[in-house]
């Protein structure tokens, strides 16, 4: 295997890396927007007195 070859292979494997991270990434901040999202749906459907219940 050549130099060029071998560099060519780390350069790949840098950008697979990248993507990968990104997509990761992506995936944690669309799960936390749906976590947001249901909580906030949760609420709004309790309504007001969702913290004021008698034990």
């Amino acid at each position: 295997m050549g130099a060029t070859e071998q560099m060519s292979e780390e350069q790949s494997e840098a950008e697979r890396q990248k993507r990968q991270r990104m997509r990761s990434i992506a995936i944690a901040v669309g799960l936390g927007v749906l976590v947001v999202l249901f909580y906030a749906a949760t609420l709004v459907h309790l309504g007001g007195n969702a913290l004021n219940r008698p034990f």
